[in-house]
């Protein structure tokens, strides 16, 4: 029997082993900003999110726009949310290169449906709220939040046919895309072409470093810090510039996988295992820190600049940035809730999701694969498709998103409560539908 005392570990590796779900941490976070809006406690959490974040770098203050020190609520949307749609453009950027995406033939069903998806949102909401200001937010139904409907799919388990699996992701991602080019085109203020024209170059530079080779990753975290920053005093919504970076990041390798064991085998054979050690230290020679800097260096050419920097990453999004938003943006108000109001701009966003997703979906899709262009996904059907594209109107991440974007004033902050409404029971609405129908639908497990 070991005798060896039992392993110490910090907090922060067990909570790393236990890795909850991060769409259990976004529902969380959610709830808490729900709660704490309804609450005696409402003034201190609107102070914290006005709360002045102040960071000086080399005499440069880093969260400055407009001549102001940005608050808690504008780092985590322009700032933070930035890295998020970062992440995004990477995720793309390897669908569009090896995905479902690089085939236009597999994309082109689930691009038609993302189109519909897009486009009869924003009709279902005009048709209800076709006045301004309500209207600037016509484009916050569009969006699905992937996580959570990937989410509600995962919970059918193997009732779910891989192909509706990988339709409803290739669909989310597309339709990412499309989200992104109408932040850059509809949401963004006047434009100063100075800043906008040096943040471009520089972006051209990101693209120059990779048809280079060049796979170290500081350069690139450097300039899409800069281009973030020219974005933001250029009046274009700093999350582009998130997006712009990450698909000019180089995805090849240097060492190609199937080559790696043998490198790892040729270097490894020649690394000496005697060494200098005692109970508490091992002390290595000269030769075998060469050695062995050379086998880790071996290794991470191996993994593409965009994969180690989406590995990187999705840890932090996930478990900090996302929940982060969703409590700072999540706090809707339900006080002097009343029957006129609901059927103004939380009915338009809420129809725009539940039933302007669904239709947009459906219809597209059907449309495309009625004139054959398209065949039908395997193990798909009029009932399941109708059932799948429920679960598009799930829009929450993105939909808050553009929902602050639509109503960032003062004067606007009751339609923004009110949208906040519309996203959560468009999304809820959605998600419970889109669940029981695909739970009716699906074919039954094997025993």
């Amino acid at each position: 029997m070991s005798t060896n005392p039992p392993r110490k570990t910090s907090l922060l590796q067990r909570l790393t082993a236990l890795r909850p779900n991060p769409t259990v941490l976004l529902f969380l976070a959610t709830i808490v900003a729900v709660c704490i809006a309804n609450s005696p406690w409402r003034e201190s959490y609107e102070h914290f999110l006005q709360y002045p974040v102040q960071v000086i770098v080399g005499g440069i203050e880093l969260f400055r726009h407009l001549g102001h020190t940005m608050t808690i609520s504008q780092v985590v949307n322009d700032a933070l949310m930035a890295i998020f749609f970062f992440l995004v453009g990477l995720e793309i950027k390897q669908e569009l290169l090896v995905g479902e995406l690089a085939s236009p033939k597999k994309a082109l069903l689930p691009v038609i449906a993302a189109l519909g998806g897009m486009i009869f949102p924003v009709l279902f909401f005009l048709t209800v709220s076709p006045e301004h200001p309500e209207s600037i937010g016509a484009a916050i139904p569009m969006a699905t939040d992937i996580a959570f409907a990937l989410a509600v799919l995962a919970s059918l388990g193997d009732r779910v046919p891989k192909s509706l699996r990988v339709f409803l992701a290739t669909l989310a991602v597309a339709d990412d895309i499309g989200g992104i080019i109408v932040i850059a085109l509809f949401y963004s203020s006047e434009v100063a072409l100075l800043p906008l024209g040096i943040g471009l170059a520089l972006v051209g530079v990101v693209l120059l470093l990779g048809r280079m080779r060049i796979h170290t990753l500081e350069p690139y975290i450097i300039l899409a810090i800069a281009v973030w920053a020219l974005f933001l005093q250029s009046g274009i919504h700093p999350t582009i510039a998130g997006v712009l970076v990450a698909l000019c990041i180089p995805a090849g390798t240097k060492v190609h996988i199937r080559e790696l064991a043998q490198k790892l085998h040729d270097e490894t054979s020649h690394l000496s295992t005697d060494a200098r050690e005692a109970d508490r230290a091992l002390i290595l020679s000269h030769e075998q820190l060469e050695r062995i800097t050379e086998i880790r260096s071996t290794a991470g050419k191996a993994i593409s600049p965009v994969q180690t920097l989406e590995h990187a990453l999705a840890p932090l999004v996930n478990y900090f940035i996302l929940p982060l938003f969703a409590f700072v943006n999540a706090g809707v108000s339900l006080g002097g809730v009343s029957a006129d109001m609901l059927l103004g701009l939380p009915l338009a966003i809420f129809l725009g999701l539940f039933a302007g997703k669904t239709v947009g979906i459906s219809l597209f899709t059907w449309l495309a694969i009625r004139v054959k262009l398209c065949p039908w996904p395997e193990g798909m059907n009029l009932i399941r498709l109708v059932s799948l594209a429920a679960l598009g109107g799930i829009g929450f991440t993105v939909s808050l998103f553009i929902a602050n974007l639509s109503y960032d004033s003062p004067e606007l902050a009751q339609l923004l409560n009110e949208a906040k409404l519309g996203i959560f029971a468009g999304t809820i609405g959605s998600g419970v539908v889109g669940y029981l129908l695909l739970r009716k639908f699906l074919p039954h497990a094997k025993a």
